[in-house]
């Protein structure tokens, strides 16, 4: 089909395939799907989108996401204040949650600089926060990351721990690369 003609539709496949993970054919199918087979969801996908778009912002104290100056998490009176957990996204806090494994409270550490670290330090101290889990994705530079931040952090009474690692469940030891097996069996009871 030549796309002379069809400017707007062809807008609309290019938008879609410049979402992550969605290559040629599946922004395709999506464009075709949303302007000839269900028109309405596609109104309703833009309505839902502009809605995001100028009514989410950054929670004012952990730098997640809000409909307001303050998330919801920050101001849950239930939480426990005295557990921290340090993300480096904000969509790394929806997959915790869902776990349903911690109750703190979060903070998003996406860049570190100054303003970041000072903000993390008034939290720490208001929130009297004596342990801190770090929820980021295993990595010799995120190691390094990991130990920066506990260095900053030092003049606190802090216990520093980090999500666990090693071997996934279903996997072969033979498909698992170096770095998860040794970080798995160091993690490991002694033998």
């Amino acid at each position: 089909m030549s796309k002379k003609g069809l400017d707007k539709f062809y807008n609309l496949v290019e938008s879609f395939e410049n979402l992550p993970s969605i290559g040629k054919k599946s922004a395709l199918r999506l464009a075709y799907h949303i302007v000839y087979e269900n028109s309405y969801s596609g109104l309703k996908l833009a309505h839902s989108i502009e809605n995001a778009i100028t009514s989410i912002q950054k929670c004012t104290v952990c730098n997640s996401m809000s409909e307001h100056e303050i998330c919801d998490i920050c101001l849950d009176e239930d939480r426990a204040k005295d557990k921290l957990c340090i993300v480096q996204s904000a969509k790394d806090i929806f997959n915790i949650e869902d776990s349903k494994q911690y109750n703190g409270l979060y903070f998003v550490l996406e860049h570190l600089d100054e303003e970041n670290l000072d903000r993390l330090k008034l939290i720490i101290k208001s929130n009297k926060t004596i342990n801190i889990l770090f929820a980021i994705t295993p990595s010799l530079a995120n190691d390094a990351f990991i130990l920066y931040i506990e260095d900053r952090l030092k003049e606190f009474n802090i216990k520093f721990t980090k999500i666990a690692q090693g071997v996934p469940t279903g996997v072969s030891l033979e498909n698992v690369d170096i770095l998860s097996l040794s970080k798995a069996i160091k993690c490991s009871v002694d033998i």
